[in-house]
Order: C-alpha cells, then structure tokens, then sequence
C-alpha cells in the first residue's frame, strides 16, 4: 500500500471519502456469502464448509441470512464475489436489479444446486444465472457427470475426469449464451422417447462480470467426491473479479 494511503485527512468528511480510497485500492478481495431459504439445502452448513477455501486465497468473508442484502448497491459493488445459496426464496424486483447490475459491473456470482438455480421465481434473476431448476426425479440415484472433451481446457474443470454421484439429477432449462462444461443424461421413459442431457456445471458472462452454476450439492458429502468439490472452489475463483 503506498505512503500517501497511510495518511489521513483530520476532517471527518475527508476521511471517509480517504477511507473509501483505502477500500477501492486494497489488494484483499471482498466474498459475500448470502445464504437462506429453504433448510433441506443445509444452506449454513454447506456455505460454511467453503469459508476456509475462500480465508486461504486471500479473501475476506461475510455472510447474510437476509435477502435485505440485495438492496445495499454499494455493498454488493464493494463484492469480488457473492456466494449465494437461498432455495426457494422471495426476491423484489429491486433486489434482483440491484444484484444484476452489480454483475454486469464486475462482481462475480457464483452457487450450487437449488441455491442458485431453485432460488426465486424472477425472470430478471433467470437471465442473470442462464438457467431454471425444473425438477428432479425422486430421492438420489448414482449418475455420471461427463464433462465436456471440447471444453478440458476450461479452469474450471481443466485435469479432472468423468465422475459418479449419488443424489439428486437436476432437469434445468438454459439459456442458449451458457458455456456448459458438464452434463448428466436422463434415460428415455414413458414421457420421454430418447434420453436428455443435460446441462450440469456452467460459466456465462454477464457484462463485465462472472457467474458460475453447478447442479451438484444437495447435501454435504456430494462435496466430499473430490471432482465435486474442487471444481466448486474452482468456480468460485473463475467467477470472483
């Protein structure tokens, strides 16, 4: 930090805005983890399990249990990356703006499973994150992720392989501009004559900033398959600014 930042202004007016000069110039990068809804999700408990990965590379973290954290513009623009796992919630139209335009600043957006993609029925939230959980079929099952060969180059997965999970197989609708890089396949059944795949992990920009999506984690030991958890963390660095 140079010299003239270590200096502060007597007036208390100048020491804010000499504060807030501080705050624009550190080095440390700034994640906000805002988790809730529904409980079955274990939103605290999964959440917490990522703190100490994000402590290790240098961030600070803080954390929300309230939707209320979405009206505070400057908050979210402060954000390198907003971690959010919330299923099922209620989002106002100004919550939702507020957090789309801080992505397209730069803020980096990223979550797992039905945190992120079973979070709000908003279309504005829908387009931000490319896709929508639809459903799943019922209890958990063994299903193999396959990530994509065309995109082994890609950070987030680059060195990892194909891999078998036992929970529950996420039906999502997508929009078209998302960069998939795994997928799961349903078989074909008495609604469906021929299989599905479908998107399972995927990164899209959105502006100037990230958003990173995986399907996988409905509980704490899908994170303890070890392609699980590291492309997860890997996401969360992929998207922060």
């Amino acid at each position: 930090m140079s010299d003239f930042i270590r200096l502060r202004p007597p007036h208390s007016t100048l020491r804010r805005r000499w504060e807030r000069v501080i705050t624009l110039t550190s080095d440390i990068r700034r994640a906000l983890v805002v988790r809730g809804g529904w409980d079955g999700h274990q939103p605290v408990t999964i959440s917490d399990s990522f703190v100490p990965f994000l402590k290790d590379r240098g961030f600070t973290v803080e954390t929300s249990e309230e939707l209320a954290v979405y009206e505070d513009a400057e908050r979210l623009a402060a954000a390198d990356l907003i971690v959010q796992c919330w299923t099922m919630g209620t989002i106002t139209r100004e919550q939702s703006e507020n957090l789309a335009v801080a992505v397209r600043s730069g803020t980096g957006l990223a979550g797992w499973h039905g945190g992120i993609v079973d979070s709000f029925h908003d279309h504005g939230y829908h387009l931000l994150t490319g896709g929508k959980f639809v459903m799943h079929p019922p209890g958990f099952h063994d299903h193999t992720v396959r990530l994509l060969p065309e995109r082994a180059d890609h950070p987030v997965i680059e060195g990892l392989h194909d891999f078998t999970v036992h929970t529950e197989q996420y039906w999502v609708l997508t929009d078209p501009h998302i960069d998939v890089l795994a997928t799961t396949t349903f078989a074909a059944d008495d609604l469906r004559d021929r299989p599905a795949v479908m998107p399972a992990v995927w990164t899209r920009t959105w502006g100037a900033g990230r958003v990173f999506v995986s399907t996988i984690g409905h509980k704490p030991d899908d994170f303890d398959v070890p392609e699980v958890r590291t492309l997860t963390e890997r996401g969360l660095l992929w998207a922060s600014r």
